[in-house]
């Protein structure tokens, strides 16, 4: 079972990464682009380039931090109903009479829900990682940088081992996900 969630993460954590990062460089690209053109479109040399490629590395972050809210919506969908290891996620149906019924088809629309509860235990779970990491920092080092170290590249990583905790806990806790063998 522990192989089916790292292969889960994995398939998750690889697709989540890929996608927001291209989406982020798509719209940093786009508006580098908008900004070279709207100051006159320069000869390109040396000083140029380093002004866009200031300009991409400054918007990529800002655009990172939206396209990655994006992708962790977007990449809910495609892991239910795929075997991994001999097991699956199922989204199940609200109860009707007593009974759930599995969701063959998943929209976003049946994700919400879901989504919603999946968000906020990775937002705690975050939360946690920064706690002990601030802790550790202050009880190793000399306490006097304890936020240097804090940047959006960090914080991907919390997501991404936030990630890992939250599968195990949503398909344990959450009455409308289970999980299956294949």
């Amino acid at each position: 079972m522990s192989r089916f969630y790292i292969l889960l993460w994995l398939f998750w954590s690889l697709r989540l990464t890929l996608n927001s990062i291209l989406m982020a460089c798509l719209i940093s690209a786009f508006i580098t682009l908008g900004i070279y053109v709207n100051q006159g479109s320069l000869e390109l040399n040396q000083s140029v380039y380093e002004a866009l490629f200031l300009v991409f590395k400054f918007w990529f972050v800002l655009s990172w931090s939206l396209t990655l809210l994006l992708s962790l919506f977007r990449e809910l969908k495609p892991i239910f109903n795929r075997c991994i290891n001999g097991y699956r996620l199922t989204l199940l149906s609200c109860p009707s009479e007593g009974k759930q019924e599995k969701i063959k088809e998943i929209g976003y629309g049946d994700l919400v829900k879901v989504w919603r509860k999946w968000f906020m235990l990775i937002i705690w779970l975050v939360g946690a990682q920064m706690i002990l990491v601030v802790a550790f920092t202050k009880l190793f080092t000399s306490g006097s940088a304890i936020f240097d170290w804090f940047n959006i590249y960090t914080l991907y990583g919390f997501v991404l081992v936030g990630g890992y905790f939250s599968f195990m806990i949503l398909s344990m806790r959450c009455k409308k996900v289970k999980i299956e063998r294949c």
